[in-house]
């Protein structure tokens, strides 16, 4: 059986093919899931993506699962342990953005980080033919990042909020062609 047609950008590596798979343009929920996407969305701001994906466990370690209460407990000691762990990205711009945002999940947004996020979900979404019709910010992208701003949130722009929703399946972003362009 010959293998399913897939993403360009999936092919480079197994850790992206894996990643396409399982994971890119399907549906999640949960406050704390999509606290550890929006965190690492943010991480990967000015790198590459596989950079993050290699990471990743250590990221999860370092930041405790990203437990939202146990993150927005760090203080100066966990920033500092942070800084010097060189199994994550050591930006303190960053590390300080996950602090700051596990904050403002517990303190600015009763509906939960869930109902949040998916706020911004477009109604309609027209899916790219090929991957230089995949864009990189939306009205709705633009409008989240604005609201996460008012919010208290840190380093999430436009780009970094569009990011999110096509990893986390708000929009489909997969190219005609691909066997995970449909949904289901």
């Amino acid at each position: 059986m010959a293998d399913p047609q897939r993403c360009a950008w999936a092919m480079s590596s197994p850790l992206y093919t894996d990643y396409h798979d399982t994971e890119w343009g399907m549906e999640l929920r949960g406050d704390q899931p999509l606290f550890e996407r929006l965190c690492l969305e943010a991480f990967q701001s000015g790198l590459s993506w596989i950079t993050i994906l290699r990471k990743r466990e250590n990221f999860r370690a370092a930041f405790r699962e990203f437990d939202i209460d146990v993150v927005a407990g760090f203080g100066d000691a966990d920033r500092e342990r942070l800084l010097g762990d060189v199994g994550i990205v050591r930006n303190r711009a960053k590390i300080d953005a996950a602090i700051t945002n596990a904050r403002a999940v517990r303190d600015a947004v009763p509906e939960g980080l869930t109902g949040l996020l998916w706020s911004f979900a477009p109604e309609q979404h027209r899916r790219p033919h090929t991957i230089s019709d995949v864009q990189s910010t939306s009205p709705e992208s633009r409008a989240m990042a604005k609201e996460l701003k008012r919010r208290g949130f840190a380093f999430v722009g436009p780009t970094t909020a569009y990011a999110l929703m096509q990893a986390v399946g708000m929009v489909n972003d997969h190219v005609q062609g691909c066997w995970r362009a449909e949904p289901g």
